[in-house]
């Protein structure tokens, strides 16, 4: 199971943090993913980080901006976002993909966070930038 906490409503340049926490999935060893979705729009990989190695990836539209984060003695993965824009609008959902791992040491194919790739969801936390 996957919980999603810390959603909320901020102005455009502050900061949010959303956490998810899991329980009942194996924790180590997983590739954790933050995806949103606006209204109308497809699911989009934001960023994941491996919990077996801490190696972390983002999307092109959140670089420099979001981090990822564990906190692996309370199984909990955070995201920090900062210099919110308005189009950061949009459900944020905790994913965790099992057992994905790519040869190559990746939680994405070639460069892309995919959400097919993602098993187990979390209901999502709304956040929204005005």
């Amino acid at each position: 199971q996957l919980v999603e906490s810390g959603g909320g409503s901020v102005q455009a340049g502050r900061s949010l943090r959303v956490s998810c926490a899991a329980s009942g999935i194996t924790y180590s060893s997983n590739c954790m993913g933050w995806f949103r979705q606006a209204p109308g729009e497809e699911r989009e990989g934001v960023a994941y980080i491996y919990t077996g190695g801490q190696s972390a990836e983002y999307g092109a539209s959140v670089k420099g901006r979001f981090t990822i984060s564990l906190d692996n003695a309370k199984n909990t993965v955070s995201l920090e976002m900062n210099s919110l824009k308005p189009e950061d609008t949009a459900m944020y959902y905790c994913a965790a993909a099992p057992g994905f791992l790519t040869g190559g040491g990746y939680c994405s194919i070639r460069g892309t966070i995919r959400a097919r790739d993602y098993n187990y969801w979390g209901p999502g936390t709304q956040v929204t930038v005005s």
